[in-house]
């Protein structure tokens, strides 16, 4: 999770700055850069499901019940954490959904759905439980398919990474739910702000492919410009399936984030840990 917390911090100043070149990984972490709803959302869903897996038996996808107590505990973490952080920075939809008593769906395909849906992949014990886990994450709110899909390509991903899976590996499997036929270098200078699943996981999953360690997957997500923190949270939260966070980076990552969100952060290291 701290990987997904480092991208959204360094890709931070650039969200409606965007830049179109790789940032030198001694400026990754600055003066300017902070948390955002993308940290936010990653420890509220984090939260939700510990809440119901840690009581949980091992065979819990098989049992509707627990599928749909997990899903009630990711809304009410989101509502809790949402609240906790009003200003984070959330999409219209979803702030209008944190201001609501009516807390069901609205057909999002945006990339919320995806830049929260690490742990997914990392607290499951198969590629099935990690998209499972993925699609109730992003379903309380982002229910429309491409929702789905990008929360379930980036669980799907960490998952196999973190179980001794190839960058080749995990580009034939995210290549089942987009095209990623492409480089950076050729979509960089067209490349467009786009919020949308369809228009930012490839992208995101892409850097992480191109990225020669973590420092370096963040520097290429930033760099096509868009949705920069989304874009680095995702990138940066596959990354951290193969590649460790720089101990400094991590430090300054750390510093950055206040004791509510570490602590979900620590809770997450130790559940994983058990």
């Amino acid at each position: 999770m701290l990987g997904a917390a480092a991208g959204d911090i360094a890709g931070s100043p650039y969200e409606f700055n965007n830049v179109k070149i790789k940032i030198d990984r001694s400026w990754l972490i600055n003066e300017n850069c902070r948390f955002t709803d993308d940290t936010v959302m990653t420890c509220a869903v984090a939260d939700g499901i510990m809440n119901v897996l840690e009581k949980a038996p091992s065979d819990w996808s098989e049992d509707q019940d627990i599928i749909q107590e997990i899903e009630a505990s990711v809304v009410d973490s989101l509502y809790i954490y949402g609240k906790k952080y009003p200003k984070a920075g959330y999409g219209g939809r979803f702030f209008f959904w944190l201001s609501s008593e009516d807390h069901r769906p609205y057909g999002s395909w945006g990339n919320g759905s995806a830049m929260r849906a690490s742990f997914a992949g990392w607290a499951a014990g198969t590629l099935e439980e990690a998209e499972l886990l993925a699609e109730i994450s992003a379903r309380v709110t982002h229910d429309h398919p491409e929702g789905i899909k990008g929360a379930k390509a980036v669980a799907g991903s960490i998952f196999l990474l973190r179980n001794g899976a190839s960058k080749e590996d995990v580009k034939k499997y995210a290549s089942g739910y987009y095209d990623l036929d492409f480089t950076l270098d050729e979509i960089r200078d067209d490349y467009e702000f786009d919020v949308s699943c369809q228009g930012s996981v490839p992208q995101a999953i892409v850097a992480f492919l191109t990225g020669k360690d973590f420092e370096d997957v963040l520097s290429e997500a930033i760099s096509i410009g868009g949705d920069s923190d989304t874009i680095a949270a995702i990138a940066g939260s596959i990354a951290e399936a193969i590649y460790p966070v720089p101990a400094k980076l991590k430090e300054k990552v750390i510093g950055k984030l206040d004791g509510f969100l570490l602590k979900t952060i620590e809770r997450a290291n130790d559940f994983l840990a058990g």
